[in-house]
């Protein structure tokens, strides 16, 4: 079977192999944790505060920086996923969409939660591509439960505590 493609693009500097790698790990394993069974795409960049609070602002019209924004490709909902029909022609891979992380709010974060930048970085990753899948967390209701349990059975499987309650950004 054709594997997933992850391109991961650094905007700044401080990003290194060890960590693209984590990164595409941690992407496979939300992925297989939700039954994407089909190779698809998943664009990965990691910025700073400057260029996420002005995609922010243009895409959400939020005027602040972010921790990370996602670009879903389809319009999903929980377990939900695109097939195999909506490959790329020329790839052969579902295009699931986009992730932009702040590198920036990923130390600040980590900083403040008390643990590792990787251990935030993995957090933020898997978050993101639950949104690309359909999920979110718009209220404080059974939605984000649902995102959260997500969150917390795939960070399990790559041997990573869950984020304290509460915390979170990417409003």
């Amino acid at each position: 079977m054709k594997r997933h493609y992850i391109p991961v693009t650094a905007s700044v500097p401080g990003v290194n192999e060890s960590q693209v790698a984590f990164l595409r790990k941690a992407v496979r394993t939300a992925l297989a944790a939700e039954g994407v069974d089909f190779p698809c795409e998943v664009d990965i960049l990691v910025t700073d505060d400057r260029e996420i609070h002005a995609l922010n602002r243009e895409s959400r019209q939020v005027d602040k920086p972010t921790d990370v924004l996602s670009f879903p490709a389809f319009d999903l909902r929980p377990g939900e996923l695109p097939g195999p029909e909506d490959a790329d022609p020329g790839t052969g891979l579902v295009p699931l969409g986009d992730v932009m992380i702040s590198l920036e709010h990923v130390a600040a974060q980590a900083k403040e939660y008390g643990h590792s930048t990787r251990r935030e970085l993995v957090y933020l990753t898997v978050h993101s591509v639950l949104h690309l899948l359909g999920y979110d967390h718009v209220d404080e209701g059974p939605m984000k439960a649902q995102m959260r349990e997500r969150e917390e059975v795939i960070l399990a499987r790559m041997g990573v505590i869950a984020r304290p309650s509460g915390g979170e950004d990417c409003s």
